[in-house]
């Protein structure tokens, strides 16, 4: 499951924001849109510094950095009079995009923030030893989310001798550390290495119904369901820091790259709603880059405006689609025909 190492902006893909459509009769794809999951990415305060967390305390690699403005990055997010700047970090296979938007600053992640609040996502990052991996960001001071790392119990057949534990960057983003046992995950998490962080299973996002969401994800775009769980109980509540969470999880896939996983809260039912008034400044906007096989089928997912050409065809690809989810996420399509 390797991508591609890119070094072209990004943002040069995508000037269209569309809303999901009425989505079609549950049933998967003839014809998958998602090939691949390339990059995820997330707004930050101050570049430099997150840059720093990353690279210092969880082991990315800086591989580029660039600074944009004008109409069409205006357009592309619907920010007016935006400057910002770029960088995009590698960690084994996986790649995530870190954004600074230095005018007009968007808004901090709520300080009320819960793990069912629906604009929650996060990255989930495999460790090679969990214990290792809460040692060594203690010693670097990082704020927890959870109490302490996790063990899932035994007696859940799909999670059982998972080991987890949630924390927070410096802006309030929920990260996740995670280690398979055996016979669980990806095998190449399980390969022979000294190296403490080894990349970027998923990112997890939380959803208000699942099957609202596999009609988008799977019907519409064609990824794959991979997994489905359901967990509750003591460690459950204490990883995601909500009394009586009991969640439905839905992982799913494209042919290659992370993975996108639904978090449906059956219990409690408080989560609040992404809010509608969201905007690719505010700190709380996480994004997934999809390579779209084709986008000529987009029109059943999606109310107008559809795909738009792209100028010059940037590094292969001709046109490009910005959308959300059906709980808000952030989606960006981009296709080379």
């Amino acid at each position: 499951m390797r991508i591609r190492r890119l070094t072209w902006p990004l943002f040069a893909l995508v000037f269209a924001v569309c809303a999901p459509a009425e989505l079609p009769a549950e049933g998967p794809a003839a014809r998958p849109i998602v090939a691949a999951v390339e990059v995820i990415g997330v707004t930050v305060r101050d570049l430099d510094a997150a840059v720093g967390f990353y690279t210092r305390v969880l082991s990315f690699e800086k591989i580029s950095e660039f600074e944009v403005a004008g109409e069409a990055y205006e357009r592309l997010d619907g920010v007016f009079g935006l400057r910002k700047r770029v960088a995009r970090l590698q960690l084994g296979d996986e790649t995530l995009e870190l954004t600074e938007y230095l005018a007009p600053r968007g808004r901090p992640v709520p300080a009320d923030s819960h793990s069912n609040d629906r604009w929650f996502q996060h990255v989930a990052i495999i460790v090679r030893d969990l214990d290792e991996a809460y040692r060594h960001l203690r010693a670097h001071k990082v704020e927890h989310a959870s109490p302490g790392p996790q063990r899932l119990p035994d007696w859940n057949k799909n999670a059982g001798g998972i080991k987890v534990f949630y924390f927070k960057d410096p802006d309030g983003h929920p990260l996740e550390v995670l280690q398979f046992p055996e016979g669980k995950g990806d095998p190449k998490w399980r390969l022979p290495t000294r190296r403490l962080f080894l990349g970027i299973d998923h990112t997890a996002i939380v959803v208000k119904d699942t099957e609202a969401s596999l009609r988008y994800y799977r019907d519409c775009l064609g990824m794959t369901v991979a997994g489905t769980g359901e967990n509750y109980g003591p460690e459950q509540e204490r990883l995601n820091n909500v009394f009586g969470a009991r969640l439905r999880i839905t992982a799913l896939r494209a042919a290659r790259g992370p993975g996108i996983e639904l978090l449906e809260y059956l219990t409690p039912g408080n989560g609040r709603s992404y809010p509608s008034d969201s905007k690719a400044n505010d700190l709380w906007h996480w994004h997934v880059r999809l390579r779209a096989a084709d986008l000529s089928s987009v029109k059943e997912c999606w109310v107008s405006p559809g795909p738009v050409e792209l100028p010059g065809g940037e590094a292969g690809y001709k046109r490009g689609l910005l959308v959300r989810d059906p709980d808000g996420h952030a989606l960006l399509l981009a296709s080379p025909n």
